[in-house]
């Protein structure tokens, strides 16, 4: 359970101790019977409106009363755990406040927050424009999960991030020796720059922006443990319907990963048609390679600087697509999906964005403009799709293995309909099976006019459409059950 800790008592020997407990409410408005919180009136009964700050000059979390006769502490007892970093706020920033309160039995309950200015000085924030703000939205919000205290729970540190001087330098103080050498000479050559005072305040600041995007990357080396063929194929056909050769692919790949303990020296590419599952697939593969996955989209990038970012010469410099994707999964291996390869050479700006793909493929490492640090890439696995292959140029073909993915046949179709497009909409819409029956000649009639479209998108569109229509009769109409045939399909998908 937190303290509020507000003030410094360097002589105040009393262990802290916390005096209130949480609640957990979602009402969207505070009442004497549904306060914000509660405080201790055993010694004293507090007025309606009653003036003071938050304050904890013993360690224990009160409300400090600015009374006509003096003043007086008081403890919080119970406080909606909604508001509980917003009193920490105002204690901290010593904002006076105005409660609106009422005695009842079990203490004062404070049902409204209001701030006010001390000595006639400013307020922190004009007619309580933020506080009134953080009130309503608080209010507005549902309750946060409720947490389990655990005194023996470790602590863990996944959620720092290094941004200051000082906790780089501390990180690398500690840490250096377990980073890939060229990075670690980079890092200290940069920590130069951000501490000194001869260059502008400019550079220093792109060094130490750079230096946080790297640090805050867990430099991996290229040894992938073994993985479990069966709980890999369980996935595959979990995500996948039929494809058993492109199943069996990834598997090879799976069994060379076991036997070498890298990847493959090449990618994967998957071309076929729109809606066929060609990301379901890079997806599946990375929850079977338990790495971080990130996509980029080669249809939205028309000049090579997205990828490799800019100099640090210009202000509005920034890293590239490529190194915010290491910085957004958080270490150096990682499957990089390329969505689109097909596009990647129709830039519109100054040079071929596929160009830049070539050395992220080869293994040999990527450098970015902003960052200016070789960044190795043996523990990135690219898996790239595409439409239409004929549009990719030879280099870029030839660090993948192809694998064309076919479109379905109409008898897939219909058991993918059938057994996981429609199963998956019921229970989307809290739907029973038997509330929404599609016969044998309806979902014939389905794939029929399907017939002309590649992918399955339209059949789980079509099996939404369905399934919306049953759920309307159903509500509407006041029926048990709707059953679909050839005729009503038509009439409604047509």
């Amino acid at each position: 359970m937190p303290v509020f800790d507000f003030s410094d008592t360097p002589n105040e020997k009393k262990d802290p101790e916390c005096t209130y407990e949480v609640f957990y409410s979602n009402e969207s408005e505070a009442t004497p019977e549904k306060p914000i919180l509660i405080l201790d009136n055993s010694a004293r009964q507090w007025k309606h409106h009653s003036g003071g700050i938050f304050t904890n000059p013993s360690k224990r979390t009160t409300f400090e009363f600015k009374e006509e006769d003096g003043v007086f502490l008081a403890d919080i007892l119970e406080i909606d755990a909604r508001f509980t970093s917003l009193l920490r706020w105002l204690g901290e920033n010593h904002i006076n406040v105005r409660l609106s309160g009422k005695n009842q039995e079990n203490g004062y309950a404070v049902y409204k927050i209001r701030e006010t200015a001390f000595g006639g000085g400013t307020k922190l924030s004009a007619e309580d424009g933020f506080l009134q703000f953080m009130i309503d939205r608080l209010l507005a919000s549902d309750a946060p999960a409720e947490e389990v205290s655990d005194e023996e729970e470790e602590e863990v540190g996944d959620d720092m991030k290094l941004t200051s001087i000082q906790s780089i330098t501390d990180f690398m103080n500690c840490a250096g020796k377990t980073m890939p050498d060229n990075i670690r000479l980079w890092a200290r050559r940069n920590l130069a720059v951000a501490r000194s005072h001869e260059v502008s305040p400019e550079e220093r600041r792109h060094a130490q922006r750079a230096l946080s995007i790297m640090m805050n990357i867990q430099w991996k080396s290229n040894y992938f443990e073994s993985i479990d063929p069966e709980e890999a194929r369980k996935i595959l056909d979990e995500e996948l319907y039929g494809m058993e050769r492109v199943k069996q692919r990834i598997m090879e790949t799976i069994i060379q990963i076991n036997r070498t303990h890298t990847l493959p020296a090449y990618g994967l590419l998957l071309v076929g048609p729109a809606g066929t599952g060609k990301s379901q697939i890079a997806y599946a593969v990375a929850r079977i390679l338990k790495l971080p996955w990130t996509t980029l989209d080669m249809s939205s990038i028309n000049d090579p600087e997205q990828l490799t970012g800019s100099s640090r010469v210009y202000a509005n410099a920034k890293p590239g697509i490529i190194m915010e994707a290491f910085a957004m999964s958080g270490e150096s291996n990682l499957v990089f999906i390329i969505n689109e390869l097909d596009k990647a050479a129709s830039g519109k700006g100054n040079g071929n964005p596929a160009d830049v793909l070539l050395t992220l493929l080869d293994n040999l490492g990527f450098t970015d403009n902003y960052i200016e640090c070789l960044i190795p890439t043996v523990g990135v696995y690219p898996i790239a799709t595409a439409n239409d292959k004929s549009q990719i140029s030879a280099p870029l073909m030839s660090r993948f293995a192809v694998i064309d993915i076919p479109d379905y046949t109409p008898e897939e179709k219909k058991i993918i309909f059938s057994k996981f497009a429609l199963p998956k909409v019921f229970r989307r819409m809290s739907m029973k099976e038997s509330e929404c029956i599609v016969t044998e000649e309806a979902l014939d009639m389905v794939i029929k006019l399907h017939e002309n479209t590649s992918g399955i998108r339209d059949l789980e569109q079509a099996a939404e459409h369905i399934a919306a229509n049953a759920l309307y009769q159903i509500e509407v109409n006041h029926v048990s059950k709707v059953v679909f045939d050839a005729e009503m399909v038509r009439s409604l998908l047509s």
